[in-house]
């Protein structure tokens, strides 16, 4: 459907505001309150307890890099973003880019390129990062790029030189400089989708990669400790296990420490992915734990099933995966109606744009070649993937979640690193709409295709751009 009904909308049983969100079949209605709801927002009283688990987390983070030397982290990091400048302006000096005064549009790169549709977004932020960084010019008056500062061979042999250095010092395994320089040879053919990331992340079946990439460097073993001390502090009122869903759990990289700080605790842990490839990797290393179970996640698909009950959860851990939700309003507005009242949702998420990642890992993050929309949310049209922690915060307010403060902090060392821990608690005692009302009125009023495939109630919707419907009733 490519649009509400909007007068089926009008006038729906406590609804201040509402916002229709695309999906991969249907779309979900989400529905807010007016006024938008804050009567349930974190009291005085709770806040002494909010500082004591940010400090006890934060200290975690910190005992998990203590051997190190961040002072040098900002000199490393813009050693690696180097190498992919060059990596960039190589792959299109070699295509005979903006050779002899030559000046092209982006639509006229794309093609000389061959880049495949679904990556198009990569080359445009090339393009930006490039003129960002003064190695190429863009005059705006008639679109076209020029004036490409051609890497020299020299200095780009002395750059990868270099980068080893760089991937020592911050914590990444040998095979993380391999599978970068593998990424940076193969790019015009990765972007024309002519051979996968897939293949050279994960060789022969391997992780060693991915784990240097989501485990073993600094900020990761930053951010899993402290994500794994806010989860193993967290207590709850029922006398059962404590009910923990790991969403995207990947190779486990957060998942192992969670589990450490959790060693003696009673578990009902339900460790999840999009791809059968991790969780048989994981059964491996982790089955033997009691109160591991194993199973099949999308985030992007509606949750549904007895494993995924509301209120079912204490703890939901998603870790460098939520950005990957086509609207995140709609993702967090899934995942708050899982979790138990005073829930804990805690994410980890990158929330600054690295130049190594435009010319590797991004390329996992490109839409399917299938899909006829990419992000709905405040992202759409915007050539980016991750959230600023600002925008984070937001969200989760906006979704029903009392936001704790977001770590490491801004004047951390390893702030600039991009990696974060976001947290947010359930908010109780907010009037949202009830969605069982909603539903009730929007099926006397629309026929059962035009009817959302789920509702949901938040506190606030978000001002998107124009792919996502969004009203007030009359």
């Amino acid at each position: 459907m490519s649009g509400p009904p909007v007068d089926a909308l009008a006038d729906l049983p406590g609804v201040g505001a509402w916002q229709w969100v695309p999906g991969p079949q249907r779309p979900t209605l989400l529905v807010a309150p007016t006024p938008p709801g804050t009567d349930g927002r974190t009291k005085a009283g709770a806040e002494q307890a909010v500082v004591d688990e940010v400090t006890a987390a934060s200290a975690a983070g910190d005992a998990a890099v203590a051997d190190a030397d961040l002072s040098s982290l900002p000199q490393l990091s813009r050693l690696m973003d180097e190498v992919a400048l060059l990596a960039m302006a190589r792959v299109l000096h070699r295509a005979r880019l903006f050779r002899d005064g030559a000046r092209h549009d982006t639509g006229q790169v794309l093609d000389l390129l061959r880049v495949a549709p679904r990556h198009a977004w990569i080359v445009r932020r090339w393009l930006s990062t490039l003129v960002t960084e003064e190695r190429l010019r863009y005059d705006r008056s008639s679109g076209h790029y020029h004036e490409l500062v051609v890497p020299d061979r020299v200095g780009y042999a002395r750059a990868r030189r270099e980068l080893d250095e760089a991937r020592r010092g911050l914590g990444y395994p040998p095979s993380m400089t391999r599978f970068f320089v593998a990424t940076a040879e193969r790019l015009p053919a990765l972007l024309r989708d002519e051979a996968g990331v897939q293949e050279l992340l994960f060789p022969d079946g391997s992780t060693d990669t991915a784990e240097g990439n989501y485990r073993d460097n600094l900020p990761s073993r930053w951010v899993n400790h402290a994500a794994a001390a806010l989860v193993g502090g967290r207590t709850h009122g029922s006398a059962g296990p404590l009910r923990i869903l790991e969403v995207g759990a990947g190779i486990g990289a957060t998942t192992r420490p969670v589990l450490d700080a959790l060693a003696g605790t009673e578990l009902d842990y339900l460790f999840t992915d999009v791809s059968r490839f991790f969780l048989t990797s994981a059964r491996t290393l982790l089955g033997d734990r009691p109160g591991l179970r194993f199973g099949l996640f999308d985030i992007n698909v509606l949750p549904v099933g007895p494993e995924n009950t509301p209120g079912s959860r204490d703890v939901i851990l998603a870790a460098n995966v939520l950005h990957n939700a086509r609207h995140i309003g709609r993702a967090l507005a899934a995942l708050r109606e899982l979790l138990a009242p005073d829930g804990l949702l805690v994410l980890v998420e990158s929330c600054r744009e690295h130049y190594q990642a435009l010319t590797s890992m991004y390329l996992l993050m490109s839409p399917s070649a299938e899909e006829q929309r990419w992000f709905t949310d405040v992202r759409s049209g915007q050539d980016r993937v991750f959230l600023s922690p600002a925008e984070w915060v937001d969200q989760l307010d906006a979704a029903g979640f009392d936001p704790l403060p977001v770590l490491p902090g801004n004047n951390h060392p390893l702030a600039d690193a991009g990696q974060r821990v976001i947290v947010g608690r359930v908010r109780p005692g907010v009037g949202r709409p009830d969605p069982v009302l909603v539903e009730a009125a929007l099926t006397a009023r629309l026929p059962p295709s035009a009817r959302p495939e789920r509702i949901h109630a938040v506190d606030r919707v978000m001002s998107a751009p124009n792919t996502v419907s969004m009203g007030v009733p009359r």
